[in-house]
């Protein structure tokens, strides 16, 4: 009789427990503005609506598995009749607990920042969410700060607004020269969410082309230039000198090449050594032994990697490994050169050489674009500049597009380095103007007529 009693107790307090966590987290999305109220009645999606509305949706996407997978392992350990099974179910449980109240604690911290609230706020949360929460809710002089939630959504990568509109004018047939852009957007999986990192970024490159690639950390450099290279495809149409590189990837990823920041090498080869297998793996096997030979010893020849060519890797000074990573995809004669921190670790002097090499690969006919983060030594041999900035929903877009001399007339400052300091976030140093140029330069875009006739105006192809 007294279990039995007990037992009824029990579902009462459970079923009570549950009715007032429900509608104390209910009112309090009616407050915060939050959709999907009636999550609130359901177990583990409560986290997920609640989350969304303080502008954390990964934190409530991770709370509300976890109070899932509490609850099966909970039900699953009180019906086995396996003891060892039992005992496992039974540590899980205890894992997924303390996960549980750590991603909870995560919640109530955003809330306690929402609400303006002092911290020991907590401790009512731990001891009672329920009531924790039905005093936010019904209590008039708290209300939230929708800033904060705006500006912890922004962290998190959840877009709460539009982006400012940037759809610069398309081609409309395929160019047969030089490298054409068009990447409308790109984007990837989040917990289940969309989750976009570039968006309308046009242009017209033409070859013998040396381009600047600029923008603050996070804006979207290796993104863009994987895109670019087919690396990582995006929502997009690139076309190199007539082909389609996505569609076509196979046959133009040898007319493609890529240098990045580390020197990828083998310290016990030789230089000539180290070349040579590069150019066995990537040129074509219908190209003679003789006439690899005779490209090998042209591009070192090029790049003045010639003298000590019979010498070991390892022994190599700084300036030489990133001439021997230049060769190493020289050597399969690529339309697109794309270079990621050539000058990295390197004083003026040589990193200027670098640079002059880079200039004469283009003056070649090809297309060299180039991410540096100490560009206005050398800013003098670039033809063209790209600035990419992240906007106000921290999407990476066009910031400008144009001659070095033309950037500097579009921000209003000397430098390069300038430059990006004006498209950078307040909370990176900058003078988060980013929102700002990005509008601009996509009104003079339109203003000019488009990609075709406000790009190809810079330099003649």
């Amino acid at each position: 009789m007294e279990d039995n009693l007990t037992w009824v107790l029990q579902i009462v307090f459970n079923v009570l427990g549950w009715f007032l966590l429900s509608l104390s987290t209910s009112l309090l999305l009616r407050k915060l503005s939050g959709k999907r109220r009636w999550m609130a009645w359901i177990d583990g999606l409560r986290y997920y609506a609640l989350g969304n509305a303080l502008g954390i949706r990964n934190e409530g996407i991770v709370c509300a598995l976890l109070d899932l997978s509490y609850n099966v392992l909970d039900l699953w350990s009180t019906m086995t009749k396996n003891e060892t099974l039992g005992m496992i179910l039974r540590l899980l449980l205890i894992v997924a607990l303390i996960t549980l109240i750590v991603y909870r604690i995560r919640v109530f911290m955003q809330l306690i920042r929402v609400f303006s609230l002092k911290k020991r706020w907590i401790l009512l949360w731990l001891v009672c969410d329920w009531l924790a929460l039905l005093l936010l809710a019904v209590n008039r002089r708290l209300q939230p700060d929708p800033e904060r939630i705006r500006s912890r959504a922004k962290e998190d990568g959840t877009a709460l607004s539009d982006a400012a509109d940037l759809s610069a004018a398309r081609p409309t047939e395929i160019p047969q020269s030089g490298l054409s852009i068009d990447v409308r957007d790109r984007s990837v999986r989040d917990f289940g969410r969309k989750k976009c990192l570039l968006k309308d970024i046009a242009m017209e490159i033409p070859n013998r082309s040396l381009v600047l690639l600029l923008g603050g950390s996070g804006a979207g450099k290796t993104t863009f230039v994987n895109a670019v290279i087919g690396y990582e495809q995006a929502n997009a149409s690139i076309y190199l000198n007539g082909c389609d590189v996505y569609r076509e990837y196979d046959r133009v990823k040898y007319r493609i090449g890529f240098v990045p920041q580390q020197n990828l090498m083998r310290g016990n080869d030789t230089v000539v050594r180290t070349i040579d297998d590069a150019a066995q793996l990537r040129l074509p096997t219908a190209v003679k032994p003789s006439e690899r030979s005779a490209k090998v010893a042209e591009v070192m020849e090029l790049l003045g990697i010639s003298a000590g060519s019979d010498g070991l890797i390892s022994k190599k000074s700084g300036g030489q490994l990133r001439r021997i990573s230049i060769a190493m995809e020289l050597v399969t004669d690529p339309e697109l050169f794309v270079l990621d921190e050539p000058d990295s670790g390197l004083d003026g002097v040589i990193a200027r050489e670098i640079f002059q090499k880079l200039r004469d690969i283009a003056d070649d006919g090809k297309i060299v674009m180039v991410i540096t983060h100490t560009p206005d030594r050398v800013i003098d041999l670039f033809d063209r500049v790209i600035v990419l900035a992240k906007d106000s929903d921290r999407i990476g877009r066009l910031a400008f597009y144009g001659s070095p001399q033309e950037a500097r007339t579009f921000f209003g400052r000397n430098t390069m380095e300038e430059i990006v300091q004006a498209v950078n976030s307040t909370a990176e140093g900058g003078e988060g103007l980013a929102d700002q140029f990005i509008a601009q330069y996509a009104l003079m875009t339109r203003q000019e007529g488009g990609a075709d006739n406000g790009i190809d105006r810079h330099v003649e192809a």
